[in-house]
């Protein structure tokens, strides 16, 4: 049956259950669905039943045990979802039971990721539009989403030849609003930069290039804006949960950075068996692929992007706060791995230690986490991870 959006429609389904649910209980009720988000299942968890989200891959695979001819409707993937949750349920994960806080921690996080996606596609836009006709900005600026870089573009310098006419104290004046070091060196460097000889295009086109550039600067100040205003609710929400002071305790993480993982990961105690649960799930662990006489040990590539992503950033932080995961990571090198296998290595262990740490309930704690070793031969390393 297809219902409506919104009461009616969940009632609607609630009616159908009953009508042919023979008295069951709402916990012996199993509902499939092609997400784990959004008002029907939060509904539907609310109301008691089993809820199984279910990834639109595991579907589609099991779709294929009926037809292998390609054939899709809405009615078949209906059937499918159903048979699944009825003789495979004990092979699924149901939807996770996490607090309403994880829950607006997660939205909030994913919201202000996405801004700072948003501004890094736009100043990647403007990159190339100064590439076409005002290539010294580039070697002028040197952080184009910066307040100072933002200022001049947009006021004083949209096109070469304005940019010729600015002196030092504009430009020192912008430098110090944007709260810069060394601004007397910056403002030469700057003003030697933006006079000096370049290919430049005709006047009409140089015009509605700088055009341009004033709405790109002006929209990248406005997420520069809206960014800095979504890190404060950010942190703000994430002090006020239970687990915050576990999560900030791990080398590596700062605030935003915890509220990341947190959100991604969820707060539902039951929901990760024990450690390896948690680390296939944040992608970090290997996969074996295996067949007859072959056997290869491969890095997980279906994962949660923005789960993979904080947890990288985790492991180039712990590198320096930490030394038991700067001698974990010096180790793999000397194994003969990479510096992003090497990472990987490391992430996956620091995902353990933050396991037990919830599990427990303590801190995280040196010691603790990298129990002493035998020394490391330095002559086995096989080389540093780049500057960052």
């Amino acid at each position: 049956m297809r219902l409506p959006e919104g009461v009616a429609g969940l009632a609607r389904l609630h009616a159908l259950i009953a009508e042919h649910a023979g008295g069951l209980e709402p916990d012996q009720v199993a509902i499939g669905i092609e997400t784990d988000r959004g008002p029907w299942v939060h509904g539907l968890v609310c109301a008691g039943y089993r809820v199984f989200a279910i990834n639109p891959r595991q579907a589609a695979r099991f779709r294929e045990r009926y037809a292998i001819s390609g054939a899709k409707s809405d009615t078949g993937d209906a059937h499918a979802l159903a048979d699944m949750v009825r003789t495979d349920a004990h092979q699924l994960r149901e939807v996770a039971g996490d607090s309403d806080l994880a829950e607006a921690i997660k939205v909030l996080v994913r919201a202000h990721q996405n801004l700072i996606w948003d501004r890094t596609r736009q100043v990647q836009r403007l990159r190339v539009g100064l590439r076409e006709y005002f290539p010294v900005a580039l070697e002028a600026f040197e952080d184009l989403a910066g307040a100072d870089a933002l200022e001049l573009l947009a006021r004083a310098a949209p096109d070469p030849v304005m940019a010729a006419r600015l002196n030092r104290t504009q430009i020192s004046g912008a430098l110090r609003r944007a709260r810069r070091n060394h601004v007397e060196l910056k403002t030469e460097r700057v003003r030697t930069a933006l006079r000096s000889e370049q290919l430049s295009q005709p006047r009409e086109l140089s015009a509605a290039f700088a055009v341009v550039t004033c709405s790109l600067t002006a929209l990248i100040a406005g997420l520069n804006t809206q960014i800095a205003a979504m890190h404060k609710e950010v942190a703000s929400y994430f002090e006020r949960h239970p687990a915050a002071s576990i999560y900030r305790a791990q080398p590596g993480l700062a605030a935003v950075l915890s509220a990341r993982v947190l959100a991604e990961f969820g707060d539902d105690p039951a929901r990760y068996a024990d450690a390896k649960a948690r680390k296939n799930y944040a992608g970090t662990s290997p996969i074996t692929r295996q067949s007859g006489m072959k056997k290869t040990v491969q890095a997980r590539f279906v994962h949660n992007d923005r789960l993979v992503d904080a947890l990288h950033r985790q492991a180039q932080g712990a590198l320096t706060g930490s030394p038991g995961a700067r001698d974990y990571y010096d180790r793999q090198r000397a194994r003969g791995l990479g510096y992003q296998p090497a990472l990987r290595q490391l992430a996956n262990r620091l995902v353990g230690i933050l396991h037990g740490c919830l599990r427990n309930g303590t801190p995280y704690d040196e010691d603790t986490a990298w129990p002493p070793r035998r020394p490391l031969n330095p002559s086995r390393l096989r080389g540093q991870p780049p500057h960052r």
